[in-house]
């Protein structure tokens, strides 16, 4: 089947061209015409307006900066929605996802919203990931096409859970790559490469994730007080040498400061004899 592709940056192209790879039909559009010029020459064809670019398949893929330019592309656009089926693959928030798939759907168009979990190069790739929820007909139906571009997961009805479950992983990989520059700041202040410090951090990180899975599992029940081997007082009173060994160092200590924040808060609601996992006690309720 046909499919449009609209928003030609990086990922976009990368999305068109796995399409392309594998024989199909696909129609861009994007604001600068430059763009579509690479990919024309691979097999794509290249819609003059938009409207053109939405009339061109039934399937309709976006990848754009923010769903404030998805609004902007498409408004010219709305009067050929009907029976489409959008695919918004735009990084945003939950609330965003919502409110654009009532806005497609009172448009006459199904709405699908994606998460990419994946960087351009890796598209089409087996690693690549992309998470979809909204319309799960319009999903079963094109999930060939969109098995191309990356393994397709699907989490629900609700447009929102994808981009719940994209910042969500998002947030994790944050920590994980902010935790480990912290450290390599702080390592290589003592003249030791990161890469020599690589040899530890590696095995430590991925020894810790069976800690992440027994937090996981204490936040699902909501018991911070089963078998507790390193209580979360012991270690908010240990967490300022953190803080003092950056300092010593001249490095700024502002990636770690926040969860010092959380410990103390932690400890003045009663959580020093608990897990570590108490701290999402305070990361809902904030204001204590």
């Amino acid at each position: 089947m046909n499919t449009t592709v609209i928003g030609l940056g990086a990922m976009g192209s990368a999305l068109t061209t796995a399409l392309l790879d594998k024989q199909c039909a696909v129609t861009v559009w994007n604001r600068s015409p430059q763009k579509t010029v690479a990919l024309v020459n691979k097999g794509a064809l290249h819609a003059e307006k938009v409207e053109d670019a939405i009339s061109a398949s039934p399937l309709v893929i976006i990848c754009l900066l923010t769903y404030d330019t998805v609004y902007e592309v498409l408004a010219p656009a709305v009067q050929q929605f009907k029976g489409k089926v959008i695919v918004n693959l735009t990084n945003g928030t939950p609330q965003q996802a919502r409110d654009m798939g009532r806005w497609a759907a009172d448009r006459g168009a199904i709405y699908l919203d994606g998460g990419i979990m994946a960087t351009p190069p890796m598209v089409g790739a087996p690693e690549a990931l992309i998470i979809y929820s909204g319309s799960q007909q319009a999903f079963e139906k094109y999930k060939p096409q969109l098995d191309v571009l990356a393994s397709s997961q699907y989490v629900g009805e609700d447009a929102g859970l994808a981009p719940l479950y994209d910042i969500s992983l998002l947030t994790g990989m944050y920590g994980m790559f902010t935790g480990a520059l912290q450290a390599m700041g702080l390592i290589t202040s003592g003249n030791i490469s990161a890469q020599q410090f690589m040899l530890l951090l590696k095995p430590w990180l991925l020894a810790m994730l069976g800690q992440v899975e027994i937090m996981a599992s204490e936040i699902d029940k909501g018991d911070y007080f089963g078998y507790v081997s390193s209580n979360l007082g012991m270690q908010a009173a240990a967490y300022g040498n953190m803080i003092a060994a950056h300092e010593e160092a001249g490095l700024s200590a502002e990636l770690v400061t926040p969860l010092h924040n959380l410990f103390q808060l932690a400890v003045k609601a009663g959580y020093s004899p608990a897990n570590i996992s108490a701290l999402i006690e305070v990361i809902r309720k904030p204001e204590g």
